[in-house]
This record gives structure tokens, C-alpha cells and sequence, in this order.
């Protein structure tokens, strides 16, 4: 009953407020719209609610007679192939650091049109209720923090006011405010004398309206974007640690951000993964191998002409095939002999798997990252890294204690894929260990790695880590359609052609803010090495 609710104001309320440009003319005359006077705390909820699933970037459904993929394509075809997640089963642009402008569009244009409203609804509908103000923060910052860091400076402060022209948002500006609110919500939620926000309820598909867990979500955030800005900016990065931290983040697996799916509102990476024909990297394959990673078996499967084992036994791990990124048309895709996701247990069903918001395990690694930067962060970068692994490994449902020591002891490092030929150098990337290692700059990319496992199939900010980091921990592309980024990661995708005609000022305004082309090499405020 819930969701149908949902689904219902959905087509009424998603439009009501004026979009970014006039893109969205035909879409904000919308006469069955709800005006802002109609908002009140009754439809906190469902606005909520919208807010939510539409923030994560795996919506399935987001207008009437959308395919199912749509709204997923910001993540499946963008993020998930940048981060050398898995790789598609046919030459797409953007997994050899390509573009093609029709993912790209709807990614920009589901955003500013279904998940803005959603939130600006929810703000509307939230009015004087100071707990759910805060937590609809905390769902901003979250939201908007990945946008920007797609794209670089896009529309922020005037998201969703309308005009013919829309001012876009330095990241640095945009960062600013994350911390502010982020901040303020902490406040607002320590001293709330409520344990839940009644007026979410069993609308907030992720803590339930839980107070507490939305205050620790709001820190571990916090965490996360210290890190971001720390190359940039050390003195305000480690302010905001240091302080995130101390007022209370993350620290088990039942803090972890999950948004629990439904029939209606369905996990679209598992469907876009299963019915598009997503394949393993080369480069998870090597590092999964080469670490024996128990978690290799939960998220991928044998490739299919591999030989059933023995009753009670597992495939060997000589069955699961990884596919280099970028192989174009030149590279054999055939595919019974290269590993899709595990379709039989973890991501069978997009209706039961909920989808990964934030994961307990990052706020371990990214304080682990923290103590060897200098900062406070309560443990020693050693128990944090190994605590962070085993939170992972728990997540998964691996629990054999003696089988996570054995992992976290582990000497081997990375392995040569399958695949290995293809590469002009089949050296793996990934040369440590899982095991604590004696110098700084192992230390620092035995984290990256666990770190981009750990976050797996959080691709949005698995992408935005590797950037930010440098880590070497991936194959380099075998063919590139962008020879200024060459065959490295990607920096950034570029804004729509559109954008120029109908919001000129604005785009100009964004690249000036830039400092650089809208090219994919250009980094991004924060990416300064």
C-alpha cells in the first residue's frame, strides 16, 4: 500500500517545482502538478521517500513508461565501468573513457528533475520540524556531493528555482556548505530528545526515521568528504575529521546505510547488471584472485562453460574470468567463457537486494587513511584497516573469524588475470599484500585496495576515490576513445551539449569555475595530484 502511495504522488509531485533550464518547459506545465501551498507535514513522507530512492542513482522507474534502466545508466554505464567494477558485454563509449550523450543526458536530467523536486518537496513539506530538516540535510549533502563530483561545479544554491538562467556552484562553495550542514544536523540530532522522526516513519526506507543512525550517517559523510578536500585543503579536512570522529560515526554493520527495496522501487543495478550482461573486470579478477578474497565467489559467478565440481565443492577460482575495460570490438566477448555477477544468490533477485548506500567498512578505512595522515582518529591505523576488512567480509556473510584472520595475514599480492595476454604489460597493478605492511606508502594503497573492495558495488564513490588517491591498483584501458585522458581513469564527464544553447551563462559560468576545458582530463577542485 505504502509504495503504490509513493508511485501516485510520484507523477503529481516530481515536476511542481520549475526545473534548471527551459529543457524542462514542457515538463513544469504539468496541470495535475501539487503547489507548494499543498505540501504540509502529511506528505513528508512520501516526498521523503522519492527523495530517497531517486538520491541513490539506482532508481528503476522514474516516469511513466521510462525503461527500467534509465535513471541506472548515471551509474551503470558511467561510474560502475569508470571504477573497473565490471565492464559491459559490448563496446560502449564510457569504458574507453568515452562519452555518449544520451547516458549522460538522462543521468543530468533525472537528477534535476526527479531527484531535486523530490528533495525541495520534502524541505516544503518538513517546515518547522527542525529533526527532519536535518535529516533532509544530511540526504542533500549525500545527493549533491556525488553529483558534483561527477561533474565538477553544477547548479546548487538555485537547483530547482527556475529561470531561463541557472547559476552553477564551485565545488569549493558547494563543499563549504556540505560541512555546514552536515554539521548544524549533528547538532540539531545530539540534542533532539526524539529517537525517530515520526513524520518519515516507515517512509524512510533506509533508518526508519532513526535519529541516532541518521546522526551517524551524517558524520561518517563528514568523514568522507574530509578526505575529499585534504589534498586541497589539510587544515579544513582534518578540522572536520577530527570532529566527525569525536561526535560519533559508524562502527558496525547495523549502522551500515542500506535503502531496502521493494517490487516498486527495485534495485536497478542488479536488473541493468543481470539483463545487459555485465562482465568482471580484469582488474577485480587479479586483485580478488590474487588475494584468494572469499568475497569473489559472493558477487561474481563462474563463467558458464566451466565444468560443475563435485557435490559440496566450490568452483576453483580458475572459473571466474575477468574481461579488460576498453577492449572495444577488439577483444573476444564471448560470453560463456567470462564471469557475469552472481545471479543464483547475491544479486538474483532486484526486488530483494537492497542497495548499498554507505557501508560501515569505508568509515574504517577512511580513518585508517586519517591516523596516517596525522589526524585523530581513535585507533591505530593497523586495527582500523584490519577492523575495516572484517566489517566488509561480515557485510557479505562471511563469518569464519579463522578464515578473515587467514585473509588479513595473507602475503600474496596481485594476480595475473585470465585475460593478462591482452595487456602489452600483464603485471598486476596491485603489488601488496593484504597483510600490514612496513612502509607508508604500502600502507596508504593496501587501504585504496580494500577500500575499493570494500565499497563494492558503491561505484559513485569508488570512482571519486580512486581520482582522488591515485591509487595504482587497476590495468590501464587496452583501447581509449579520449586520447587527452589516454588509458587511466577518468576524470570527469563533460556537461551536455544542450547546456550550451539553453543555459550558456550558466555553463560558462561553470567551466570558469572549473579551471579547466569541459573535457573528461580536467580534474576536479579537490583532485590536485
Amino acid at each position: 500500500m505504502k509504495k503504490n502511495i509513493i508511485r501516485l504522488f510520484a507523477v503529481a509531485m516530481l515536476f511542481q517545482i520549475t526545473a534548471c533550464t527551459s529543457d524542462f518547459n514542457e515538463i513544469n506545465s504539468d496541470p495535475n502538478s501539487l503547489t507548494s501551498d499543498q505540501l504540509d507535514g502529511t506528505l513528508a513522507g512520501p516526498t521523503f521517500a522519492n527523495a530517497l530512492y531517486k538520491g541513490t542513482g539506482n532508481a528503476s522507474w522514474s516516469l511513466p513508461g521510462d525503461d527500467y534502466g534509465t535513471y541506472g545508466l548515471a551509474t551503470s554505464l558511467h561510474s560502475t565501468v569508470f571504477a573497473h567494477y565490471m565492464t559491459p558485454g559490448w563496446a560502449a563509449q564510457t569504458d574507453a573513457n568515452g562519452i555518449n550523450d544520451g547516458w549522460r543526458s538522462r543521468g543530468w536530467l533525472r537528477f534535476y528533475t526527479i531527484a531535486v523536486p523530490s528533495l525541495l518537496n520534502t524541505y516544503k513539506a518538513t517546515e518547522g520540524n527542525a529533526e527532519a530538516t536535518a535529516i533532509t540535510d544530511i540526504w542533500k549533502v549525500y545527493m549533491f556531493h556525488r553529483f558534483t563530483d561527477h561533474w565538477g561545479p553544477v547548479p546548487y544554491t538555485d537547483a530547482g528555482k527556475g529561470g531561463s538562467t541557472v547559476a552553477y556552484d564551485s565545488q569549493e562553495s558547494m563543499y563549504a556548505d556540505f560541512f555546514n550542514l552536515l554539521e548544524a544536523a549533528n547538532t540539531t540530532l545530539s540534542s533532539s530528545s526524539k529517537s525517530t522522526v515520526a513524520v518519515f516513519g516507515d517512509y524512510d526506507e533506509i533508518y526508519g526515521g532513526d535519529v541516532e543512525k541518521w546522526r551517524k550517517f551524517a558524520n561518517s559523510l563528514r568523514l568522507r568528504l574530509a578526505l575529499r578536500v585534504s589534498d586541497v585543503d589539510a587544515s579544513t579536512a582534518k578540522t572536520h575529521a577530527e570532529a566527525a570522529v569525536a561526535a560519533g560515526i559508524m562502527e558496525s554493520n547495523d549502522d551500515s546505510a542500506y535503502f531496502h527495496v521493494t517490487s516498486d522501487t527495485y534495485n536497478n543495478f542488479v536488473d541493468i547488471a543481470k539483463y545487459w550482461g555485465f562482465y568482471m573486470t580484469a582488474s577485480m579478477e587479479s586483485i580478488l584472485k590474487g588475494y584468494n578474497d572469499p568475497r569473489m565467489r559472493e558477487w561474481f559467478a563462474p563463467m558458464s562453460s566451466a565444468a560443475e565440481p563435485p557435490v559440496g565443492e566450490a568452483y576453483p577460482i580458475e572459473d571466474y574470468v575477468g574481461l579488460p575495460n576498453g577492449g572495444g570490438a577488439s577483444l573476444d566477448r564471448t560470453g560463456g567463457n567470462l564471469s557475469l555477477t552472481n545471479q543464483e544468490t547475491t544479486f538474483s533477485d532486484a526486488a530483494t537486494k537492497d542497495i548499498e548506500v554507505m557501508m560501515t567498512s569505508e568509515s574504517y578505512f577512511n580513518r585508517a587513511e586519517g591516523v596516517l595522515k596525522g589526524w585523530n582518529m581513535s585507533g591505530t591505523a593497523k586495527t582500523l584497516y584490519e577492523d575495516g576488512i572484517k566489517m566488509s567480509m561480515n557485510q557479505w556473510g562471511i563469518t569464519d573469524s579463522a578464515a578473515i584472520d587467514t585473509y588479513i595475514a595473507g602475503t600474496t599480492s596481485g594476480a595475473v588475470p585470465v585475460r593478462g595476454s591482452d595487456y602489452s604489460d600483464s603485471t598486476p597493478p596491485v603489488d601488496v599484500p593484504v597483510s600490514w605492511a612496513g612502509t607508508e606508502a604500502e600502507q596508504l594503497k593496501q587501504i585504496a585496495v580494500q577500500k575499493y573492495l570494500g565499497l563494492f558495488p558503491e561505484s559513485w564513490e569508488a570512482w571519486a576515490d580512486l581520482r582522488r588517491t591515485d591509487a595504482d591498483i587497476l590495468y590501464p584501458l587496452i583501447t581509449t576513445e579520449d586520447p587527452t585522458i589516454g588509458f587511466g581513469v577518468m576524470k570527469r564527464i563533460t556537461y551536455l551539449p544542450n547546456s550550451y544553447s539553453t543555459n550558456e551563462e550558466g555553463v560558462t559560468q561553470g567551466i570558469s569555475q572549473l579551471g579547466g576545458a569541459d573535457k573528461g582530463d580536467t580534474n576536479l577542485w579537490w583532485d590536485v595530484n
